[in-house]
């Protein structure tokens, strides 16, 4: 048994103390029930778990959380240790604020082209940004300056699905059915994500395999991701585009990406995510990141589908966080029209899915 009478252990200590505490600060996110009275009043319902409401603004909060309790526990951190990921998104975000309650250095391993916006909220943390010239490269360059710093690399592909409890300690998925537990449909018939490294799927697929709940998990996959055709393949060395859709889909089969605990893999068009995340907007009051309006195409999709076979329910997934984070990209007309295109014709898609009319 630890005792924590040296140095280094009543450093580790201190730094689990810490995190706990911040824990304990952070109230549980909202569970939020999306008013969709025509769905509604044929059995369906909408539900999404507010993520953005975390101190670091996203789904990503809990996983920076998960990888630094893994790292200290496992003895991979120390009080000298830089921090060194490869992200340019919210990951970086989150494990710079949580680096910064450690007192330890963090670098951000990412592509020259990394918006603005995202270093100045690493940077605001206390976080650092080490550049490299393609999105391919920043693995190994993470690993190297892990090596040179005597650091240590997070490398949140590979242990995204190992670092978070998926049998509870109020892990997302126990945290989405407590939530659930006075709804009209308590035990959702769908819960629906995305995949970045795959951790949020893996856990909440195995949790509700573990509980042997009747739900089903869909991940709604962007264009040019291969996890849809690695879950039907099951070809790990499989090589793609990747996904214009920040924070989820990557170009490579990922190690934290389960394919056997997923029930349905769900192809979104860049354009519908786009146009979903403007729906919901709207719908909501506010603004939302682009991941989740590719949740939500998945989840209207799944909710047609529902009506078609005269099936009752509940739909569960996420809002990854918002959208103010996107305000120069996603949500300025002028870049979505260069970068991804007309979302008009999907935004009239997204208004017929919308309305639960059966064709005769």
């Amino acid at each position: 048994m630890t005792s924590f009478h040296t140095p280094k252990d009543r450093w580790l200590s201190a730094a689990l103390g810490r995190i706990e505490a911040d824990v304990q600060r952070s109230a549980d996110t909202h569970l939020i029930a999306l008013p969709l009275p025509e769905f509604a009043a044929r059995g369906i319902d909408f539900y999404l778990k507010d993520e953005s409401t975390h101190p670091t603004g996203s789904l990503k909060h809990r996983l920076a959380r998960s990888l630094f309790l893994y790292a200290l526990c496992n003895g991979l951190i120390h009080e000298s240790s830089t921090i060194v990921e490869a992200s340019s998104g919210s990951t970086a975000v989150s494990e710079a604020y949580f680096a910064r309650l450690l007192g330890l250095p963090f670098v951000a391993v990412m592509p020259r082209n990394t918006s603005p916006e995202k270093v100045a909220q690493i940077t605001f943390y206390g976080g650092r940004c080490h550049w490299v010239d393609s999105a391919a490269q920043v693995h190994d360059a993470a690993r190297q300056l892990a090596a040179d710093t005597q650091g240590h690399y997070m490398d949140q592909f590979t242990y995204a699905e190992r670092a978070t409890d998926w049998r509870g300690n109020n892990n997302i998925a126990q945290s989405m059915f407590s939530q659930m537990a006075h709804e009209r449909h308590p035990v959702p018939r769908w819960i629906v994500v995305g995949a970045g490294t795959g951790g949020t799927s893996a856990t909440i697929g195995r949790y509700v395999r573990y509980q042997r709940h009747a739900s089903q998990l869909c991940v709604a996959d962007p264009t040019g991701s291969v996890f849809g055709e690695y879950h039907r393949t099951g070809n790990a060395s499989l090589i793609g585009p990747g996904s214009r859709i920040e924070g989820i889909g990557r170009p490579r089969v990922e190690a934290s990406f389960i394919r056997t605990v997923i029930d349905r893999m769900l192809e979104v068009p860049d354009t519908d995510s786009l146009a979903a995340m403007q729906a919901l907007g709207q719908l909501l009051g506010r603004r939302v990141g682009p991941s989740t309006g590719t949740n939500f195409f998945g989840m209207l999709t799944l909710a047609q589908e529902m009506l078609a076979r005269g099936e009752q329910g509940s739909l569960l997934s996420l809002l990854c966080d918002a959208g103010e984070r996107y305000l120069p990209t996603y949500h300025d007309a002028d870049w979505v029209l260069d970068q991804v295109g007309d979302c008009a014709p999907a935004r009239q898609r997204i208004e017929r899915l919308m309305r639960p009319v059966l064709e005769c």
